[in-house]
C-alpha cells in the first residue's frame, strides 16, 4: 500500500472525500482509507466505491452547519487526516480550515473542483474570510456528476484493480442525476430571495432568478440597508415566499416576514445526515425543488 501511495503522489494526483474519524496511524490492514472532507463529498464517493471490499471511506465533518468558513479541526479530524491514505475534498476553497493540515499531510488529494466551471463568490458580508470563488458545487446536479467523474478517475489512479467498478458505479449514479422537467417549468424564471449563499449554482441549474443572497450568521446579521434591499424586491416582484437554510438563521427572515407578508421557508445544502451513495443527495435535491414549488404555489 506504501508504494502505492507513492506512486500516486509521483503522478500528483488531487484527491479529496468526507468521512468518519480515521485511525490516528496509517493501517497495514490492505485496505484503502478515505477521507471525505464533507457530506456531499462523501456521499458521492461512497456512491463510487459501493461494492468494492477493500475501501473504507470515513467523513470528516458531519455537522449541522450551514457554512464551514469558521470551522476549527478537532483532534479527532487531526487524527483521521492522519490516518488516511487519501483525502477527497470539495475544492474551490471551501476547505480553507484545513490548509496547514494537508500541507503537513503526504496523503493524495483528490479536489472534486477539478473540471468544474466556478461562479464568483457572492461575498461573505460579516466575515473576515474572503474566497475569491463560490465553493457550494455540489448544488447543481451537472457539476455533482462531474465530481463523480473526479472521484472514480482519481481513485482509479490509485487502486487499478477497482478501476471498472469504479467507473460503473460512477456512471450509474449520474445516470440518476436529473431534476424533473415539469418542476424546472413551473419554477422558469421565478425571483428566490435566500439568506445563505450557497444556492447561486442551483439557482443557475434551475432556472431560478437569484435576486439577493445573504450570508447571514449568528453576529452578523443582514444590515438595515440590506434588509430595506429586500424588501423592496418582495414588494417590486410580489414575491410570496423567502428561503432560509436548515441549519442557518432565521431571524431577519422572520422579521421582513412580519413586515411584508411573505412566508419562509426552508432549504436544504446537505451539510449533514447517516445516508451513504447518490439517494440522499437526490432526495434532498428534489425535496428542495418541492419546496420552493410549493412557496410559489
Amino acid at each position: 500500500m506504501k508504494k502505492l501511495l507513492a506512486a500516486a503522489c509521483t503522478l500528483g494526483l488531487l484527491l479529496s472525500a468526507c468521512s468518519a474519524p480515521a485511525a490516528s496511524q496509517r493501517s497495514d490492514d490492505g485496505k484503502l482509507h478515505v477521507l471525505a472532507t464533507t457530506y456531499p463529498v462523501y456521499l458521492f464517493t461512497t456512491a463510487v466505491t459501493e461494492g468494492v471490499d477493500n475501501v473504507e471511506v470515513s467523513l470528516l465533518v458531519n455537522q449541522q452547519t450551514s457554512c464551514l468558513h469558521d470551522y476549527t479541526l478537532t483532534v479527532n479530524d487531526m487524527k483521521a487526516i492522519e490516518g488516511a491514505d487519501v483525502i477527497i475534498m470539495n475544492g474551490a476553497g471551501l476547505e480553507d480550515f484545513m490548509d496547514d493540515a494537508l500541507a503537513a499531510s503526504d496523503a493524495p488529494v483528490i479536489d472534486c473542483s477539478e473540471g468544474i466551471d466556478l461562479l464568483p463568490a457572492l461575498g461573505h458580508e460579516g466575515h473576515d474570510h474572503d474566497t475569491e470563488y463560490d465553493p457550494h458545487i455540489w448544488m447543481a446536479e451537472g457539476n455533482a456528476s462531474i465530481m463523480l467523474e473526479t472521484i472514480s478517475s482519481g481513485l482509479s489512479g490509485l487502486d487499478e484493480a477497482n478501476q471498472e467498478t469504479y467507473a460503473s458505479n460512477a456512471a450509474q449514479a449520474q445516470d440518476a442525476l436529473g431534476y424533473d422537467p415539469a418542476v424546472l417549468e413551473q419554477l422558469a424564471g421565478k425571483p428566490l430571495i435566500t439568506f445563505h449563499n450557497g444556492f447561486q449554482y442551483f439557482a443557475q441549474a434551475t432556472g431560478l432568478d437569484l435576486l439577493k443572497s445573504i450570508e447571514e450568521e449568528e453576529g452578523s446579521e443582514a444590515s438595515a440597508a440590506e434588509i430595506q434591499e429586500i424588501v423592496s424586491l418582495i414588494e417590486e416582484y410580489d414575491i410570496p415566499a423567502i428561503f432560509t437554510e436548515v441549519n442557518g438563521s432565521d431571524a431577519t427572515a422572520q422579521a421582513i416576514s412580519r413586515e411584508t407578508g411573505c412566508a419562509v421557508y426552508q432549504l436544504n445544502m446537505i451539510m449533514s445526515g447517516d445516508g451513504t451513495g447518490i439517494q440522499p443527495y437526490l432526495d434532498a435535491m428534489n425535496a428542495n425543488l418541492k419546496t420552493i414549488a410549493e412557496a410559489f404555489g
